[in-house]
């Protein structure tokens, strides 16, 4: 970003031209800061529907921490050590510690804007970037590291690795990279971790029944239109000025993205023949991602080789990930890093000179203007590219691997969940809170020495795994019981994407069976509390499912009820 299009062009005389804040600049990058945090909760929808319905408002608070705590440690030290004037080769220095200097003046020679506009823009990459990795660990993660990991993580490896690539006197920069909009920095840093953050927490217990189970597939449209949305500005923005090199940024971004989902689509047909939306949403992710190193680089026409050829060797990566033996759950090595890695290969290659100087102020001189890539004769770019890719892939991996393990040996923060906690979902277990009010739990198996998978942090040992009772969503809306038809119900859909018919079955085939004496209701005792309106708020209904044999099956509501299987009722659960 900071090598060609915001550094300064000569007058001619060797001199660096002079520049103003440009009003015009200054309102475009404010603009694209603000679509690009858009980006961070479009994610959390995204992650949310392709996950269970019991973790998904776990990954919706995740985007949005991820916004505050790295913005507060943008404001404390991460804009200063990331991009100081004064820094190393390897990182920045103390000089804008609580953004002291940084104000209306540009931020380095040759911008239009002011620094704070550049600040905050910059500070919506960053906070996305963390967000982006815990797609990995979803589903079993514990939520109460988050906050440490979060900052930690930014401080020691995005603002690391982005200091190298953008900050002028970065080691990476001076070698001569090219990343227009954060194909190391975001996608590069992100898919790493997000494979070291899988490989340390170990498969989720029901890996091989549940590795693909989005329970709400409105959600992740959503998100990827919002976030398609955002990305004009991730990558058109990141000119930091209204110009022509900004316009064919965005071209370049939109024909790689349609191309990457049309591809998508297609071989997702030819293996299943099926049209699917998911496919669709994550062929775009995977062009998009694909396109964020080169956007600013290569023409719309070398954007359809982007799309076409990052979406071909995601789609492979995805497909063959379990050999890999890594839990990725929403597939963010595949996509992030798989897509970064191919853009930036492409960009040594397709970038040229003619769309750089587009950047540039016209009566520039053609020796002042980087030349491209082997599409320009400069054959050592792709070289340059895999130097990047290496060093920045050896340093995220490794630092946030010693970062997890680090954080997993505080008492109380260990990374996964218990076993129980896992069942539950992490929603109920850690939040207390449900992503859907009308949905019951159900008292369900008791945890014992033979029904628990071996993890790489297995927390089930720190609790009295003999006593433990658990509760899992019963997806069962009471409003949906079908009167008059007493054997029928709406069937559950929580395991969305494994049930073969979503619509109405025997209860009486269930186990254990549901009697009806009467044969004119379906669910037995039902108590409702009619007392007065907070009462009621207070005591929800209570159901009670007996069996025929000894055991009884409850389903429990309580608003003000401790979730079962919670770190702080475990202990206390009989």
């Amino acid at each position: 970003m900071a090598d060609n299009s915001t550094l300064a062009a000569t007058d001619g005389t060797g001199h660096a031209a002079s520049y103003a804040i440009n009003a015009g600049d200054t309102a475009w990058v404010m603009i694209c800061a603000c679509l690009v945090f858009i980006m961070s909760p479009a994610l959390g929808l995204f992650y949310a529907g392709l996950a269970r319905a019991k973790n998904a408002l776990s990954l919706m608070y995740l985007t949005v921490l991820s916004v505050a705590v790295v913005s507060f440690q943008w404001y404390l030290i991460g804009y200063s050590l990331t991009f100081s004037e004064t820094g190393s080769n390897f990182i920045g220095d103390s000089t804008h510690f609580l953004l002291r200097g940084v104000g209306t003046k540009p931020a380095f020679e040759g911008q239009t804007i002011p620094a704070s506009a550049f600040m905050i823009f910059q500070a919506m990459f960053a906070a996305i970037t963390p967000a982006l990795a815990f797609g990995s660990a979803a589903e079993r993660m514990s939520l109460g590291p988050a906050i440490l990991f979060i900052f930690i993580w930014t401080t020691l490896v995005y603002d690391v690795i982005t200091n190298w690539v953008w900050a002028s006197n970065g080691w990476l920069a001076k070698l001569g990279i090219m990343d227009y909009a954060g194909g190391i920095p975001v996608h590069i840093s992100s898919g790493l971790g997000a494979f070291a953050y899988a490989l340390v927490l170990g498969k989720r217990r029901d890996y091989h029944k549940n590795a693909n189970a989005p329970h709400n597939v409105t959600f992740v449209f959503l998100g990827l239109a919002l976030m398609w949305f955002g990305w004009f500005a991730f990558n058109a923005g990141s000119a930091l000025a209204a110009n022509a090199r900004s316009v064919n940024s965005l071209v370049a971004t939109h024909i790689s993205a349609c191309t990457a989902a049309i591809v998508w689509v297609l071989l997702d047909y030819l293996k299943t023949r099926k049209w699917s939306i998911i496919g669709l949403c994550t062929g775009a992710v995977a062009g998009l991602a694909t396109i964020t190193p080169g956007s600013g680089f290569v023409t719309p026409s070398s954007a359809l080789a982007f799309g076409a050829l990052g979406s071909l060797v995601c789609y492979i990566a995805i497909h063959y990930k379990h050999k890999m033996g890594i839990d990725d759950c929403l597939d963010v090595f595949g996509v992030h890093y798989v897509g970064g890695l191919v853009g930036l290969i492409l960009t040594g290659i397709f970038a040229e000179r003619a769309v750089i100087a587009l950047g540039f102020p016209e009566g520039t001189p053609l020796d002042d203007i980087p030349i491209g890539g082997w599409l320009d004769g400069n054959w050592k770019q792709v070289p340059v590219q895999l130097a990047g890719i290496a060093a920045v892939s050896i340093w995220s991996f490794v630092v946030t691997y010693i970062i997890l393990m680090v954080i997993n040996q505080v008492p109380s923060l260990y990374l996964r969940l218990a076993d129980e906690d896992e069942i539950v979902g992490t929603d109920w277990a850690e939040m207390g809170e449900r992503a859907y009010g009308y949905l019951d739990y159900e008292e369900a198996e008791a945890v014992t020495p033979d029904n628990i998978n071996g993890h790489t942090l297995d927390n089930s040992k720190k609790q009295n795994i003999h006593v433990a009772r658990l509760k899992r969503l019963l997806m069962i809306d009471r409003s949906t019981v079908i009167r008059g038809a007493p054997d029928l119900v709406e069937a559950p859909v929580m395991d969305y994407g494994q049930q073969k018919d979503l619509g109405a079955y025997d209860l009486h085939s269930l186990k254990p069976p549901i009697p009806s004496p009467t044969n004119e209701v379906i669910i037995q005792n039902v108590q409702v509390n009619q007392i007065d309106d907070s009462n009621s708020l207070q005591h929800k209904p209570t159901l009670h499912h007996t069996s025929s044999n000894d055991d009884t099956i409850q389903v429990l509501s309580s608003a003000n009820e401790t979730p079962l299987g919670s770190s702080s009722n475990s202990a206390k659960s009989k």
